[in-house]
């Protein structure tokens, strides 16, 4: 079924949302869709209003780096639930700009979410009611889940990065 959904979602959405797909792909007996930035609300929106798709739940968003650090995304998981279908959609944009609209005001629950994605990422979401950091203090002018931080404390010499595969 997850080949058959997402050769449908696909479909719908090339005619309903102009130039939006990036890419589909099944990913372990997941569809994945791969969206551009500037089309990611209007997508969202598309995907939980349509009446046959009807992906109303927002299960889950999290934020990503890509391998090359030049760019960050968000990752939507959404569910059907009558139908117990599921998909995950994806959007990335520029390290330098990491600015995309928020999904507060088609799934409230992405209130926390994207607070969270924004207090480890430094994604910010525009429009969204209250972002501000809910984990990390204020204070804190760094996002600890990008790449550009070194794993290990630097200046400790009691370990070698040999010891951990690197």
């Amino acid at each position: 079924m997850s080949k058959e959904l997402l050769d449908k979602v696909n479909q719908k959405l090339t005619v309903n949302v102009d130039s939006a797909i990036v890419s589909a792909e099944m990913s372990y007996d997941f569809p994945v869709l791969t969206i551009h930035s500037n089309k990611i609300h209007e997508t969202l929106k598309f995907l939980k209003e349509d009446t046959e798709l009807n992906f109303h739940f927002l299960t889950d968003l999290t934020g990503i780096q890509t391998a090359d650090e030049k760019q960050l995304g968000v990752i939507y998981h959404l569910h059907n639930l009558p139908k117990n279908l599921r998909i995950r959609v994806k959007t990335f944009f520029d390290i330098n700009k990491p600015e995309i609209p928020t999904a507060t005001d088609l799934w409230p629950a992405a209130n926390w979410m994207e607070r969270e994605t924004y207090d480890f990422f430094g994604v910010r979401f525009k429009g969204h009611p209250n972002l501000k950091r809910i984990l990390n203090v204020d204070e804190m002018d760094i996002f600890p889940l990008r790449k550009e931080y070194p794993l290990e404390d630097q200046t400790r010499d009691d370990k070698s990065d040999k010891m951990f595969g690197r």
